[in-house]
């Protein structure tokens, strides 16, 4: 990572190119739609029910569509045109925030219809996830490759931070999730058309068969890169357990004393983290010891969860929030760098969707792991127990993993693995 270049280079070099540009518009429209809506179904559901498990089946409903089509959807990213993969996905969400308008505006009172479109909501990103992550080198050369990456996760991140904020003030002003569904659905409506106007640069890639063979070549890459494997099962593990977005409803409503507004302000506290973070690593990248950095602080993201869950005070628990979120983006670029440059264009559609599954399993199915152990043991005993958990698969895979204990420069490291680790 020693390569994010001169302050000029991670600042505004990557925005020359209008393709990088119109798409990192539309990335934000999409995400700030997704996390209004998070906010506002999180709120719905928890109204209807009033029971932590079925907040965790929200993450549950989007994440087994992922693990159903993710060996496809990768292929898909590889196979057909990127900007046509996105451009459909992002009116697929359009399409899902409609939906959940329709059946509010009909007078929810059953959470069953709400899972249903959660599940659809997961199956538009299993294929949208994958070209959204492999379409990144398309945009600029490679040389400005590390700065386009680091504003990239910046902009995400503002848009993380803005969404749930406004998903929760619209929640409380308008006095229901109507207004923020139609919001949503015209904020996705948007980035459908921002991303038709994208122009990719051509990378010549192989237009390989669909087979068994082609179809693992992700799994199979993986496997054999060791350093990235450890990445991201590190990542897996530690939010899996350490996860405490599902509970954030029950946090605002029963212990923070709180109401949706506070919920959006809790929602947003770990992007304004990682935005923050993001932009730190932009101007002073990891230049040495890039693996044993990311184990530190994905340790303490585990202790900073854990303060999370012992807080009774909104400002406190925005602020233990704020630092997961910083915790956890130092993990993000180092994976994220790893995946993208030492991994070849033909196959990266399929190599991210491997990596969206750990991603999807760590987060929504890390929300139905703590709804479950809350439903068990209590809010705050699951949220204090997972943050103890991924401090121990911290030590765990420091142990296991030595290639990632040892990584030091993430710009060598990565033509280590781009040459003799590729698949053919």
């Amino acid at each position: 990572m020693a390569a994010f270049g001169s302050p000029r280079l991670a600042g505004s070099i990557a925005f020359t190119y209008p393709a990088f540009s119109l798409y990192q518009l539309a990335r934000f429209f999409i995400v700030l739609a997704t996390e209004m809506q998070s906010v506002a179904v999180g709120w719905q559901v928890y109204e209807i029910t009033k029971r932590p498990l079925d907040l965790g089946l929200v993450g549950l409903a989007q994440f087994l569509p992922g693990i159903l089509f993710f060996l496809v959807s990768g292929h898909t990213a590889d196979r057909y045109d990127r900007r046509n993969v996105l451009t459909a996905g992002y009116a697929g969400f359009a399409a899902c925030s409609s939906l959940l308008l329709i059946i509010t505006l009909r007078g929810a009172r059953s959470v069953y219809p709400i899972y249903v479109v959660m599940a659809l909501v997961g199956l538009v990103r299993s294929f949208n996830a994958p070209a959204s992550r492999a379409i990144l080198p398309q945009l600029v050369p490679d040389e400005h490759f590390h700065s386009a990456f680091a504003w990239g996760a910046t902009i995400f991140q503002t848009a993380t931070i803005l969404g749930p904020a406004v998903g929760g003030l619209t929640y409380a002003f308008f006095r229901g999730p109507a207004a923020v569904y139609a919001a949503a659905m015209t904020t996705a409506a948007a980035a459908a058309v921002s991303m038709m106007t994208v122009k990719l640069r051509p990378k010549p890639r192989r237009r390989e068969e669909f087979s068994w063979k082609t179809i693992l070549a992700g799994l199979h890459y993986i496997w054999r890169q060791k350093l990235v494997l450890g990445s991201i099962s590190l990542d897996l593990f530690a939010v899996l357990l350490g996860g405490a977005v599902a509970l954030l409803p029950v946090y605002a409503r029963e212990i923070l004393k709180t109401g949706p507004w506070g919920l959006g302000l809790l929602r947003c506290a770990p992007g304004i983290g990682a935005a923050l973070m993001a932009f730190v690593l932009a101007y002073r990248p990891l230049r040495s010891r890039a693996g044993l950095k990311m184990l530190w602080c994905v340790a303490g993201f585990g202790v900073f969860t854990i303060l999370f869950g012992i807080s009774h005070s909104i400002v406190l628990s925005m602020i233990a929030l704020a630092l997961v979120g910083a915790a956890d983006m130092v993990s993000v670029v180092v994976r994220g760098i790893l995946i993208q440059l030492a991994t070849p264009d033909e196959m990266r559609g399929r190599v991210n969707a491997v990596d969206m599954i750990f991603i999807g399993a760590s987060n929504e199915f890390g929300q139905f792991e703590s709804g479950v152990t809350a439903a068990w043991f209590g809010t705050v005993a699951a949220v204090v127990i997972g943050g103890a958990g991924a401090i121990a698969v911290t030590a765990v895979w420091a142990r296991m993993f030595p290639e990632l204990r040892n990584a030091d420069q993430l710009t060598s490291v990565s033509g280590e693995i781009a040459e003799p680790g590729r698949v053919k």
